[in-house]
């Protein structure tokens, strides 16, 4: 409990809207050459637009980045914004991913019930309902965020893998190998478990009011058929009943993918 009260203080500290929905990885360039240093923004917010997430070390469980060569840490400087950089050291795929420790928000009746609403959370709605539990909650949550980066031409065979996260969202084609107008799978996770009957909705930067949604089969797996080429995000919560012992009611798990199909 003293390292979440560390954790929710700093994220006061950054400035951050705690309720802001989504978060996720936003790359200087999806396509970069080879050598060259790519800077990672972190956001969080609604709809593609947000606000920065400096880095703080305090928040961070992982930060990541995988390639042709390996696993290896995303570096960078305490409080900056991009929270990181890697190097297109191949050509080939980049995957990198963030793990977030958790953090707590207490939310009153109307934004927790709006909440659950938009993301779907309809058990939780209902398991609430049924205890007659009208009133606010306090929910840990933690953010497990992932983005596609390609350098050079799409290899064949080259596609998204899993990087262990609690909660993940895996692209089983590669969005660098695909057009617009042409299927896309993902496979959602929990603890490395097909999640079954979670929402997953995708948009892209250019209208994300125009999303795309559809519920997780029992495979964890959701098909998009994705109607425009530029950057797009896959995100998707997953909420349980908290834990006994960290004094809260609700404990919540965002994923997101970015990545950018291009035209």
């Amino acid at each position: 409990m003293k390292h979440l009260a560390v954790v929710m203080v700093a994220v006061a500290l950054a400035g951050v809207p705690l309720m802001a929905h989504d978060m996720w990885i936003e790359p200087m360039t999806f396509s970069p050459e080879s050598g060259d240093i790519v800077g990672l923004k972190l956001r969080m917010g609604q709809d593609f637009l947000g606000d920065p997430l400096p880095r703080d070390p305090s928040l961070i469980q992982q930060f990541i980045v995988e390639d042709g060569e390996g696993r290896k840490p995303v570096v960078g400087r305490t409080g900056a914004d991009p929270a990181g950089f890697v190097r297109a050291a191949t050509p080939g795929l980049l995957v990198v991913g963030y793990r977030s420790n958790p953090s707590a928000v207490d939310e009153t009746a109307e934004k927790f019930n709006q909440y659950l609403k938009e993301e779907g959370l309809d058990s939780i709605a209902a398991l609430r309902a049924s205890r007659g539990q009208t009133g606010g909650a306090r929910e840990i949550f933690a953010r497990c965020a992932k983005s596609l980066l390609l350098s050079g031409p799409a290899g064949a065979g080259e596609r998204d893998r899993a990087l262990g996260f609690t909660r993940e969202l895996v692209a089983e084609r590669n969005p660098y190998a695909m057009r617009a107008g042409q299927d896309l799978p993902v496979r959602l996770t929990y603890e490395s478990r097909p999640l079954a009957g979670t929402l997953v909705v995708a948009m892209n930067r250019t209208d994300p009011s125009q999303k795309l949604s559809a519920r997780s089969g029992k495979d964890g797996r959701v098909t998009f058929k994705l109607p425009r080429g530029g950057v797009w995000m896959i995100k998707a919560v997953h909420m349980i009943e908290a834990p006994q012992g960290t004094n809260a009611d609700w404990s919540s798990y965002c994923a997101s993918l970015t990545f950018e199909l291009r035209s």
